[in-house]
């Protein structure tokens, strides 16, 4: 045997060993008990799903309900896109499993407007104080500034700064960020 056939050997063998769960059928999967309901509340409507166990907030959210908002930027907690609310509490929805949510109240950045569309104060201040450009990041920067002004962490702009600190903004925007959370934290 080669080198070479040796190395591709292991490498097909080791994806084979890596990515066999991710393969699994739903049938098989259901069959070996990875599966399981969940009921929550998502920006106020009741949703009762099956999940794989393996199945990420953020995953739920997008794939399962149909709520793009929520955007996957790294998949590993790095950059803050994914932020959503659960039981008014921030949190990355890349790191959390979806059956830890069960009895959950989840609210996306498509549930902060009011129903007859009146935009949320703090959206309204990303607009008032152009506080984006690609728009990107823009979802889970609204959602963790909603957390921000809801645990009342914006009592100085370096305040906000230190607790707005988990999002990214790879366009540089921090400064006009800051001060749409400061407007909506003042109401002003």
């Amino acid at each position: 045997m080669s080198r070479r056939t040796f190395i591709a050997a292991t490498a097909v063998g080791g994806a084979a060993a890596v990515a066999g769960p991710y393969l699994l059928g739903a049938e098989t999967a259901a069959a070996e008990g990875l599966n399981n309901q969940l009921s929550l509340s998502v920006n106020g409507s009741q949703h009762a799903v099956t999940v794989d166990n393996r199945t990420s907030l953020l995953d739920l959210l997008r794939e399962h309900l149909r709520l793009p908002g929520t955007k996957k930027g790294c998949d590993a907690g790095a950059c803050g896109a994914c932020t959503v609310l659960v039981d008014g509490r921030r949190v990355n929805a890349c790191l959390t499993l979806a059956v830890r949510m069960e009895g959950a109240e989840v609210t996306t950045i498509e549930g902060l407007a009011d129903e007859d569309g009146a935009l949320h104060p703090l959206q309204q201040a990303f607009i008032d104080r152009d506080a984006f450009q690609c728009g990107y990041c823009t979802p889970g920067q609204i959602m963790s500034g909603v957390g921000c002004i809801e645990e009342g962490h914006t009592g100085t702009r370096a305040e906000i700064r230190e607790w707005m600190s988990g999002n990214i903004c790879r366009c540089g925007c921090y400064v006009k960020i800051v001060d749409a959370v400061e407007q909506t934290a003042l109401g002003k």
